[in-house]
This record gives structure tokens, C-alpha cells and sequence, in this order.
């Protein structure tokens, strides 16, 4: 499966002096992550730095070799780059982990994210904490996942970016909690990854009609959706990630 179409954007927004939040991809390996850090200064950003590059790194060791040996998991439901992916993430945290343990509890960092690994027609999504994923497909708008974050304690809309923060994360406990989901794509799919600075204050349908919006570019779409959340009362950084098949 090709991939059309790649565009992807982090904002600190209209407060903070930090952004804490990232994105990173390889497109030669198909690799795709978000990150919404946490921390504070001279911490989440570097959490969030550390974890970018231990995924990456970790992940293609694996991926560019089927028979090397998964030091954490290993599921035969999953491709190789299902299980690269996972394996790379529980490194990540582990590591991030030993970092947090020689730290005071106010200087210790960690991250949400989601994680994108593509293999032929079929694109390995694997999400930690708060951050959302979409897919568009027939011009209908499905989540990906139900976030690990406050949002699970009560179904009411009106203040959910009230109840983002996340339950679960990298550097935060011993086990790392994460959901894996794999989905075939197609052509015209479409995939939105974004933090919670973007999603908490918007209603699904805007990101929709925000996202297949016709004669504007990805690049305006994207700033589209920060404005409305920012007019909405947003404080918090941003990230977006589009890919289209």
C-alpha cells in the first residue's frame, strides 16, 4: 500500500513557552509516532527527545530482521513489525524508567503516544496514554482507540478536555499499559493522530469535516483544527499527524 500523502505539526500554542509535545516518522522503515510529554521544563521535552530516538533506533534493529531474538514480547497474532514496534516501546520505557529513578519525583518525566508501523497493507497502531487516533474511511469518521486517560470515568462531552489527563504512560509505572490494534488500509483511508491539545475541545464530526475539507491542503487542515481548539480555550501544546492512503 502507498502512502499518498504525510503531514504532521507541533505547536507549543497560545501559553506555554514549551512544547513538550513531538512527532518523528521514518519513511524508509514506515515508522510513525505522536508524543504529548509531561514534566515541565528541562524534563518532558527531554523524556519525549529520548523516547523518539530509543523507538526509532530500537525498532529498525528489529524490523530489518525477522529472525532476531524479542528480548520483551513476542505474539504470533501480531506481523514482525507489530511485534518490533512493542518491543521498542517497552525498551523505551524501561529506560526511561531507570532515567526517572536516579530523579527527585518533581524533576521525573514520561509521555503519552501513539506509534504507526506500516507493512505492505497493513499499518500496526500501537497507543499509550491520551493521545487519540482516527481512521476516515468513506468519508466516515471511527476512533481507533478509547484513550487511557480521566475520559473513562464518565461519558459526559461537554468537559472532556477536563478529563485528558492520562492514566497511563511511559516512565510512569513499572509496566508499560498499551493498546495494539492492526488495520488493513485502503486506498483513500485516511489516519489522524493528535494530543489532546487538539482533540479534547473539538467534536469528532469537526475533525471530520476539518480533515476532508476539499481545495485546502493538509498543512491548512491542520492549522484549522489548532485555531479551533485554541478559540476554545486550549492552553495545552499540539500535535497532528495525517497520513493518507
Amino acid at each position: 500500500m502507498r502512502l499518498k500523502s504525510f503531514t504532521a505539526h507541533s505547536d507549543q500554542g497560545p501559553f506555554l513557552q514549551i512544547n513538550e509535545d513531538a512527532y518523528d516518522f521514518d519513511l524508509e522503515n514506515n515508522l510513525f509516532m505522536i508524543f504529548d510529554g509531561f514534566g515541565g521544563v528541562g524534563a518532558g521535552d527531554i523524556a519525549v527527545n529520548k523516547l523518539k530516538e530509543n523507538i526509532k533506533k530500537f525498532y529498525t534493529q528489529i524490523s530489518g530482521d525477522p529472525d532476531s531474538t524479542l528480548p520483551f514480547f513476542y505474539s504470533p497474532k501480531y506481523l514482525v513489525e507489530g511485534n518490533a514496534l512493542i518491543n521498542a516501546m517497552l525498551y523505551s520505557h524501561r529506560s526511561l524508567m531507570k532515567d526517572n529513578a536516579a530523579k527527585e519525583i518533581s524533576n521525573r518525566a514520561g509521555a503519552s503516544g501513539i506509534f504507526g508501523a506500516l507493512s505492505e497493507s497493513v499499518l500496526t497502531l500501537s497507543s499509550v496514554g491520551n493521545c487519540s487516533a482516527y481512521l476516515i474511511r468513506r468519508g466516515k469518521l471511527q476512533k481507533i482507540f478509547v484513550e487511557d486517560s480521566f475520559q473513562l470515568l464518565s461519558s459526559d462531552s461537554y468537559d472532556g478536555h477536563l478529563k485528558s489527563m492520562p492514566l497511563s504512560g511511559f516512565g510512569l509505572f513499572p509496566d508499560l499499559y498499551y493498546q495494539v490494534k492492526e488495520i488493513r488500509v485502503f486506498d483513500d483511508d485516511i489516519i489522524v493522530l493528535m494530543s489532546d491539545g487538539v482533540y479534547s475541545r473539538i467534536e469528532e464530526e469537526e475533525i471530520k469535516s476539518s480533515v476532508t475539507k476539499v481545495k485546502t491542503t493538509y498543512k491548512e487542515k491542520i492549522s484549522d483544527l489548532f485555531s479551533l481548539s485554541n478559540k476554545r480555550g486550549n492552553l495545552d501544546n499540539q500535535t497532528i499527524m495525517i497520513l493518507e492512503f
